[in-house]
């Protein structure tokens, strides 16, 4: 089995009253801690003490993050990917951001408001001796930067191949009625729509509780080397408060017979 979450924890700088990091970072990790995760794709993870934090209390999991670049202090945000070292072996890994010039650092297009990344591992199963890609990005919310951004990983999974296990997971600003989703889902299928094909109360995003503004933007995607074992929406809070301004997404998986 590979436990998989998707979790854009909201950057530590924002003003959230309440519902600020420091008030939610132990509810945020007790998230994780619950699920125990191998593979951990997060979202708006500055690298200064957000980072730090979840490096520090997560320390059996390989935590790979780029600079998205680009100016002022929002360059520091990362969407970085986490693996748990127990479970698997790093072989390879790189980073390429969501423009015309993807080997571009901090390089943006198609009027994105800030540079986006997508990360990638390739990783050994250290019980099976399975390979795998595991991905991880956050697109802009700019309409004609999330289409853009799609294409622009549509295109590196056509030369990836369909004959590569891997599983992506995203905060894509984008509904699952957009081109964006469409796109990405005649490469990898959504794990959750495996589960629950009705697609029934699917929102991952909620900004603290303003239920109006619920929107399924947050995907675990995967090729059809994997099964779903399992799919859901951790939806905990306690009163007011919450550990983001969006659930975490999550998925239990297993290999296909070869």
């Amino acid at each position: 089995m590979i436990r998989v979450m998707s979790f854009n924890i909201r950057y530590g700088l924002a003003n959230d009253g309440d519902n600020h990091w420091n008030n939610r970072k132990t509810f945020a990790l007790e998230r994780i801690q619950a699920f125990q995760p191998d593979l951990l794709g997060l979202q708006e993870c500055r690298d200064d003490h957000q980072a730090g934090y979840i490096r520090a209390n997560l320390p059996e999991h390989h935590f790979y993050g780029i600079h998205r670049g680009g100016p002022g202090d929002t360059a520091l945000e990362m969407a970085p990917l986490l693996f748990f070292r127990p479970a698997f072996a790093l072989l390879d890994s790189g980073c390429f951001w969501l423009s015309e010039t993807p080997e571009v650092a901090g390089s943006i297009s198609w009027k994105s408001n800030y540079p986006r990344t997508v990360s990638w591992v390739r990783l050994v199963c250290r019980t099976s001796g399975r390979e795998l890609l595991y991905v991880n990005t956050h697109f802009d919310y700019q309409p004609e930067a999330v289409s853009g951004d799609a294409r622009c990983l549509g295109q590196w999974l056509e030369r990836i191949g369909r004959s590569t296990p891997l599983i992506l997971t995203g905060d894509f600003n984008a509904k699952k009625k957009s081109e964006a989703y469409q796109l990405l889902t005649t490469h990898l299928f959504d794990t959750y729509r495996r589960a629950h094909p009705d697609g029934a109360d699917e929102a991952t995003f909620h900004a603290f509780g303003h239920w109006e503004e619920r929107e399924a933007i947050d995907w675990i995607l995967a090729s059809d080397h994997f099964q779903v074992l399992k799919a859901d929406i951790d939806r905990a809070q306690r009163g007011n408060l919450f550990p983001s301004d969006h659930y975490p997404l999550t998925a239990v998986l297993d290999w296909k017979a070869a």
